[in-house]
């Protein structure tokens, strides 16, 4: 009759640990039945569930590994599994899983102790903690970075107000925190497709335009009540395009000379174009500037209002169709079966209540530093940390994208 039993090693890590160990089991052909690692500061704990095929020779082996363990100054504990015991794990092992994902410029325990007590109240089980950011440094960094990630499993009562619990979280303690369930989607994104007023820059250019114009407190107004979603955006365009009228052309190329991108901005695209992504503007704005971008960051499609000019001066309308929000989500599936992927490998940013059509047809919809009635309705958002934090949210360590890229070339688009 075999012997199950649960073997628990800690202590300094260093190279061949694990093949000393497994060694020693291989001698009495143990079977591994679950194996888990995990170093942090250079010591590490290890954990194995081994099958002994004859229970007689079940001393043997731990006395081998006790003999073994000692010589490497490591701490081990045994502790011996029924089979009903087994059984139930394996089972638990197929009930739903969700990736919860704590953003911030620092982790704290009380931020880890809010969010896991949330996750226990709505009966989920963390099996994993992962830190995607890298190691902080002692010095006080304005422009840090960190995330922690959790692998829970079980299956929550009410998803709505486990989100709802999150999202309050996430407002009181200046964090943000994403809940996502763990799908073959979640690492197999293909597109991302972003907002480019106050997501991709940190400005609405209508509204830079309007200053230039005199108009700049009139059209501001019009813009905030557009965001909030307290206006049609078609018709507030309009109007905010209108008072545009007879602005000199030569305003767009200083305009454009003094947008700024949006912290994290340049780091993402290029870190997304390097993992082979392909990338798009969906805005609401205008070509002009959406162009400059592309030509700066390789962004592979880009659709925007065309901003109608004769005579050297703007005559206040667009060429053609207005990109609204219904626009957006209708590009977005128009991009996705020309690169031939499903829409839920679609990641979709913006910040106002026009971008929420695009975000509800993603996979993956991330409010970015959003108007709160985007931030209600979108199913993750990113309020505390730059752009470049969607890599966590799509599961990617720093180290794995905090690399030099080349430069992009410029791109040509469309359908």
């Amino acid at each position: 009759m075999s012997e199950l039993v649960l073997i628990n090693v800690s202590g300094r890590d260093k190279p061949g640990l694990t093949s000393e160990i497994t060694g020693i089991m291989g001698q009495y052909e143990v079977r591994i039945l679950d194996i888990g690692q995990a170093v942090i500061h250079d010591y590490l704990t290890w954990g194995i569930l081994i099958q002994i095929p004859d229970a007689s020779h079940s001393s043997p082996v731990i006395r081998d590994l006790l003999f073994c363990l000692h010589a490497l100054d490591l701490q081990v504990r045994f502790a011996p599994i029924t089979p009903e015991e087994y059984q139930q794990w394996a089972q638990g092992r197929n009930r739903a899983c969700y990736i919860v994902t704590l953003l911030a410029r620092d982790i704290t325990a009380e931020q880890i102790a809010r969010v896991s007590a949330i996750t226990a109240r709505h009966q989920l089980n963390i099996d994993n903690i992962t830190r995607l950011s890298a190691r902080p440094s002692l010095n006080v960094d304005e422009n840090r970075t960190a995330c922690v990630e959790f692998s829970v499993r079980g299956t929550p009562d009410n998803l709505a107000q486990l989100r709802a619990d999150f999202l309050h979280l996430a407002s009181e303690m200046n964090v943000d925190i994403a809940f996502q369930e763990d799908s073959i989607f979640r690492r197999n994104r293909r597109l991302v497709v972003f907002d480019m007023d106050s997501t991709l820059i940190e400005a609405e250019v209508i509204d830079e335009l309007a200053l230039e114009a005199g108009v700049g407190p009139q059209v501001a107004a019009i813009t905030e009540r557009a965001m909030q979603g307290e206006l049609d955006f078609s018709q507030s365009f309009a109007e905010r395009l209108a008072l545009l009228k007879g602005l000199d052309e030569s305003v767009l190329e200083r305009v454009a000379a003094r947008l700024k991108m949006t912290e994290g901005a340049e780091h993402l695209i290029r870190s997304l174009k390097a993992l082979g992504y392909r990338t798009a503007i969906l805005s609401g704005g205008f070509t002009y500037f959406a162009r400059n971008l592309q030509r700066q960051l390789g962004i592979d499609y880009v659709y925007a209002n065309e901003l109608e000019i004769v005579d050297g001066k703007v005559t206040g309308r667009v060429s053609g169709a207005i990109v609204d929000g219904a626009r957006k989500a209708e590009l977005l599936l128009e991009i996705a079966k020309k690169e031939r992927i499903s829409h839920e490998q679609v990641i979709a940013v913006g910040d106002g209540a026009n971008d929420l059509p695009m975000l509800s047809e993603a996979g993956l919809g991330v409010a970015f530093r959003a108007k709160p009635v985007v931030k209600e309705s979108a199913r993750h958002a990113i309020s505390t940390l730059g752009l470049d934090a969607i890599l966590y949210l799509i599961g990617f360590r720093e180290s794995e994208t905090n690399q030099q890229v080349q430069p992009p070339r410029d791109h040509d688009t469309g359908l």
